[in-house]
């Protein structure tokens, strides 16, 4: 069973300072609440090829997985596709202007659990959605109030 789970919010921020504080993936540890860290593999800035290890806790295990940027449209799109973890993910970040102050940004999480992980697609799924809302609720409040 596949995962895939897509979760948007309106930020009150124009589009650019949006897209370019989230696709910065130094920031994901401040707005993700499950990501402990990020190392980068390849020298920074994030661009097709970066590769990045992140180091995460979800459903109570530790996660250590490499994501790599397979697309970059800065202030529109990026995508980043596991390299090598637990199982095959993919991560999307959209970014569209609303009007000038307000931006509406999506995060959708897609992938293929493997072995027991994929039994546990369902129960991941839901878990999966309710912290990636709470992650953009905590990005929207730090460009908010920033």
């Amino acid at each position: 069973m596949a995962v895939n789970v897509e979760v948007e919010t309106v930020i009150r921020r124009p589009r650019e300072l949006v897209s370019q504080y989230a696709a910065d993936p130094t920031n994901a540890p401040a707005w993700y609440a499950n990501i402990e860290s990020i190392t980068w593999q390849t020298p920074p800035p994030a661009q097709i090829g970066s590769r990045l290890e992140f180091v995460a806790h979800f459903l109570g295990r530790r996660l250590i997985y490499t994501y790599e940027i397979a697309e970059f449209v800065p202030g529109e799109r990026l995508v980043m596709q596991t390299a090598d973890g637990p199982f095959p993910m993919e991560t999307t970040y959209s970014w569209h202007e609303l009007d000038p102050v307000r931006t509406r940004m999506t995060l959708r999480n897609r992938g293929e659990p493997a072995g027991f992980s994929r039994l546990a697609a369902p129960v991941m799924e839901r878990a999966m959605r309710r912290a990636t809302t709470k992650d953009l609720s905590r990005l929207k409040g730090i460009l908010e109030n920033s």
